[in-house]
């Protein structure tokens, strides 16, 4: 019995040892730090970069780039790097980046670009967005005792050729989803397919779209099995030619089928013309846009409707508004928009939706999304209503006179501004 506490007590103590000699290590190395040399001087006076970007690749960029000091307020920044993402007609993407400089830099603006290609791995883009993010961040260094541990090289490649497109921009796409779950009083599964073609030139713009769905639940219930299904058919094209940097004109086609709204078929061709009151190229940054549309429905039912119809020709016009801002102290996007029925004014239909984010101050930001629809036009209601295993498996749409969304968020972060470090340890 001695033996066994005499054991468990010297366990403790080399345990308790260890903690404190773990400790002791930790304290002496922040007392004592390493002699500072002459390079660790000059990144003390590394300009403060704030990244502004969701889907990049921070751990990369910051292992990567050890010239500038990456912090997390952007408030305290000496550089704004803010990043706007666009997907490109070959199925890469174009990032737009804008340096705004802040502080003793507010005389440095600039704004670069790389472009994935479609092919291009997740490192290959990650290392061509790395590098254009280098290249920009160089005049902001070069004010500091940095520049003094900066090279510049240049990596010599072919001469430009011109480029053989033998598929004259043209991009295809197909695809297929399935997915099937259950347990003991209940399964459920859906098939998705799509297709689109797409050609996007400076000059042009056009999508093809078609894709169809289909989804069925079944319920093992006291009273007896219940089964719900549904299934919607769409194609979609649009075609836009390009004016000049404020005027834009094109016309959409699409045809609809859909169980949950009654529609068996639904055929609309809608030309249209937008003006944007921002020239186009200005779109990574601001765009306030004005879209005008005049569309001819064709509509047949698969039941008759509360308007007593089977099928009917339809004449509406459609006015849309929509606003875009990306800036440092946060972004703002908004859409209005308004249409209604010809043969009867009173079938028309009002929507909102609207996003903020704001900067507010050091590490406070505040985030909003709302989204309101006012609706008086839903003809394709059946006359027969819906039942209470129809509501319940929502397996046809409802009368109402609106819809709402509603988000709100804030966010708070303090303690250190600076983020270089990386340590994958135990993941992120």
């Amino acid at each position: 019995m001695k033996g066994t506490v005499v054991n468990g007590l010297i366990r403790s103590f080399v345990g308790s040892g260890l903690i404190f000699l773990s400790a002791g290590s930790a304290v002496f190395s922040q007392d004592v730090p390493a002699v500072p040399s002459a390079a660790d001087g000059a990144r003390r006076d590394a300009p403060k970069v704030f990244f502004d970007c969701h889907q990049c690749d921070m751990d990369y960029i910051r292992t990567e780039i050890t010239f500038v000091s990456f912090v997390r307020e952007r408030k305290q920044a000496d550089v704004f790097v803010m990043v706007m993402i666009q997907s490109t007609a070959g199925g890469g993407r174009e990032y737009t980046l804008a340096f705004i400089g802040q502080n003793d830099y507010i005389d440095i603006r600039n704004t670069l670009k790389y472009i994935s290609n479609h092919g291009d791995t997740d490192d290959e883009q990650r290392r061509g967005f790395a590098r254009v993010l280098k290249v920009g961040l160089v005049p902001y260094a070069a004010k500091t005792a940095m520049a003094d541990y900066i090279t510049v090289g240049f990596e010599r490649k072919a001469s430009p050729m011109a480029v053989v497109d033998r598929w004259n921009s043209w991009v295809f796409n197909v695809g297929m989803s399935a997915n099937l779950r259950g347990e003991k009083q209940q399964d459920s599964s859906a098939v998705n397919g799509h297709l689109s073609v797409n050609r996007v030139t400076a000059a042009s713009k056009l999508r093809l779209g078609l894709s169809a769905d289909y989804s069925q639940s079944s319920f093992a219930l006291d009273e007896g099995p219940v089964s719900s299904a549904s299934d919607s058919q769409s194609f979609s094209g649009l075609y836009v030619v390009s004016l000049d940097e404020h005027w834009s004109a094109g016309s959409w086609l699409s045809f609809y089928s859909s169980s949950y709204e009654n529609i068996a078929f639904a055929i609309d061709p809608s030309p249209a013309v937008e003006y944007s009151f921002f020239p186009y190229s200005e779109s990574t940054r601001r765009q306030l846009r004005v879209l005008y549309r005049i569309g001819c429905n064709f509509n047949k039912y698969m039941e008759e409707t509360i308007f007593s119809k089977f099928r009917e020709n339809l004449l509406r016009q459609t006015l849309t508004m929509t606003l875009e801002i990306k800036e440092p102290w946060g972004n703002i996007s908004s859409s209005l928009q308004g249409s209604h029925y010809f043969r009867d004014l009173g079938k028309n239909r009002l929507e909102f939706w609207g996003g903020l984010n704001l900067q507010l101050w050091k590490g406070l930001s505040l985030g909003i999304y709302g989204q309101y629809s006012r609706i008086n036009d839903q003809l394709s209601l059946p006359k027969a209503g819906a039942s209470l295993e129809d509501i319940l498996l929502q397996k046809k749409m409802l009368a109402t006179d609106y819809n709402y969304r509603l988000s709100v968020g804030v966010n708070y972060t303090f303690g250190s501004i600076y983020s270089n470090i990386v340590n994958p340890r135990f993941g992120k």
